[in-house]
């Protein structure tokens, strides 16, 4: 928190710090985190356009799964273009006002919040799918899977509303230079002159409530899911259930583990620059990683894949 004196006056525009001790090698890092967003984009691309086409893969594991791709696509575009403009020195570039710095933050806080929701949403599915097989079609039918997605996308919406009108409420009187690469909370909150403990402390209730909220429910499916697999006798048909959901717990850790991280602390004087490196997987990475971690785990998707992408398929449409 910066101190107050009358001399100061409110702030309406920031300036994104960004990555400033990479000057010398500025241009490597705009090609590889474009290459980076332009493949996120292609790979999640790909997989609402597969699972659209193919109707092998209209099943409501893969309805999830294109949520969770458009989410990936917009959780990325909220903040990498940004970041790629200030990289080059695009004329106000690193500048953001501050109407749509809240925003930002805002929308990020959104999806973050709904990606949650949908992981846990996933995590249910895979539970009945293999503790509940006989019973599958009845627990997660197609109006059950819109209203989970709809419930996620609404619940998620909902979350950052009380933190950013506390936000809003905050004085901004001092340095505008924002050390991140979007308006992220921590960064905000440094740079305020007013006493930021009650907003801290909101921050902190709200994503620890969404992150217990949503791992409960992933916590719960995967233990039944692991005590249904050690009442499987055989050995191949014990990896062969598991199987099914090694995809969605390998991008629950990825996600859970970074989130957990940065999210649930008090105090805004950790390591900013620490921050950033972590900030850049879960934004950056994760959603690049995510697709290729169902679709190279996952022969279904490879398949069709193979099949969507294939000039004979088109030949036939």
């Amino acid at each position: 928190m910066q101190p107050y004196t009358k001399n100061w006056t409110q702030v309406t525009e920031f300036v994104m710090m960004g990555f400033a001790g990479i000057h010398e090698a500025h241009l490597l890092f705009f090609i590889l985190s474009l290459t980076m967003y332009l493949f996120t984009l292609v790979e999640n691309l790909a997989i609402i356009l597969v699972v659209g086409l193919d109707h092998r893969l209209r099943r409501p594991v893969y309805f999830f799964l294109t949520h969770l791709s458009c989410l990936e696509i917009w959780y990325t575009s909220v903040t990498v273009p940004k970041m790629l403009a200030g990289f080059i020195g695009v004329d106000g570039g690193k500048n953001i006002s501050y109407a749509g710095c809240l925003s930002q933050l805002f929308i990020f806080t959104f999806l973050g919040a709904t990606e949650c929701f949908l992981l846990a949403a996933m995590a249910y599915d895979r539970y009945v799918a293999i503790c509940m097989p006989l019973h599958y079609g009845a627990l997660v039918s197609w109006g059950t899977c819109i209203r989970l997605a709809a419930a996620c996308w609404l619940v998620g919406f909902l979350t950052p509303i009380l933190p950013i009108y506390l936000m809003s409420q905050l004085t901004f009187c001092g340095p505008n230079v924002i050390d991140h690469f979007f308006c992220d909370a921590s960064p905000l909150l440094a740079l305020s002159c007013s006493d930021v403990t009650w907003k801290e402390t909101v921050d902190f209730l709200v994503s620890l409530a969404v992150l217990l909220a949503s791992s409960m429910v992933i916590a719960v499916s995967y233990g039944n899911i692991v005590w249904t697999l050690l009442h499987i006798r055989s050995a191949a048909e014990r990896w062969k259930a598991f199987s099914t959901c090694a995809a969605h717990l390998t991008v629950v850790s990825l996600f859970y583990g970074t989130l957990f991280f940065m999210y649930v602390r008090t105090k805004v004087t950790s390591s900013i620059n620490f921050n950033k490196v972590v900030s850049v997987f879960y934004s950056i990475v994760t959603p690049m990683l995510n697709p290729l971690i169902y679709s190279l785990r996952n022969k279904e998707v490879k398949g069709a894949l193979g099949r969507v992408f294939s000039l004979n398929f088109w030949k036939g449409q």
